[in-house]
């Protein structure tokens, strides 16, 4: 029992006006009648037209009934969420196709640049081969030229004839022997490839890239040991090599399965 004169306690809303509770109440129903309003209408025409063209007071009454059933069962549409939409999707289209567009385009006029200067390199170094003026790393930079244009074979020749007339230091000598060894694995001939790049390494012993070459055709004749020493040796000089790192492990792999 609650004392006399303690008041109730309240949640601290503010109090509500007299005719609140009121409209609230006539609110769903103007909702309803609003929402109602197309198929009052499209059923008043429906009935007006059909007292209009003589039917009985039963015709005209079914007939409004119709249309209003019709009317109903018609989709109404609500919202538009999607419209206007296309056109910005449209203009993303089109310009993602630019960009790709672009980047190709971008990417086929350097190539015909760098084969065109290539060429050209390549007529001046043949123009002094030919005329007997030819230095040994003339014979290197052609070599390389035609490696770049996978021409392995005039390679080949090229960089064996730097390789005997090299008159020049024996550190940079191992590159002439990284090129032949790379021309030769790109024609299949990796004994001939393994033995270039072991010179190359036995010249300039932190060669990283013809140790990595020089693992790489360890793998192609399968001597997976000494493929693994050689990335080993890769990641000895730069050991953040992800190329020594990922073969080094496959090639470690071979080595614990096979129990070499």
């Amino acid at each position: 029992m609650r004392a006399a004169g303690v008041p109730r306690p309240t949640l601290g809303l503010p109090p509500r006006a007299p005719g609140a509770a009121r409209a609230r109440q006539a609110r769903p129903q103007a909702i309803v009648a609003a929402a109602g309003a197309p198929l009052a209408a499209a059923a008043a025409a429906s009935s007006a037209a059909a007292v209009a063209a003589g039917w009985s007071g039963a015709a005209a009454a079914a007939a409004s009934s119709g249309a209003l059933f019709a009317a109903a069962a018609a989709p109404q549409p609500l919202f538009q969420l999607g419209e206007g939409l296309e056109t910005p999707i449209q203009l993303i289209y089109l310009l993602t196709l630019l960009g790709f567009l672009s980047v190709g385009a971008y990417l086929v006029v350097r190539q015909v640049l760098i084969r065109r200067e290539l060429d050209e390199a390549a007529k001046a170094l043949g123009e002094r081969i030919r005329t007997g003026q030819a230095s040994c790393e003339d014979y290197y930079e052609l070599g390389v030229i035609l490696t770049r244009k996978k021409l392995f074979t005039q390679a080949t020749k090229n960089l064996e004839k730097a390789k005997k007339v090299w008159d020049g230091d024996e550190a940079e000598l191992a590159q002439v022997h990284n090129a032949l060894g790379f021309c030769y694995y790109q024609m299949a001939k990796f004994d001939q490839a393994i033995s270039e790049y072991e010179k190359a390494v036995e010249l300039q012993a932190g060669y990283v890239t013809a140790w990595n070459n020089l693992g790489d055709a360890y793998e192609a004749t399968k001597q997976w040991r000494k493929a693994f020493e050689a990335y080993g040796t890769v990641l000895q000089y730069a050991p953040n090599n992800k190329i020594a790192s990922q073969r080094g492990e496959y090639c470690r792999g071979r080595v614990e399965r096979l129990g070499l």
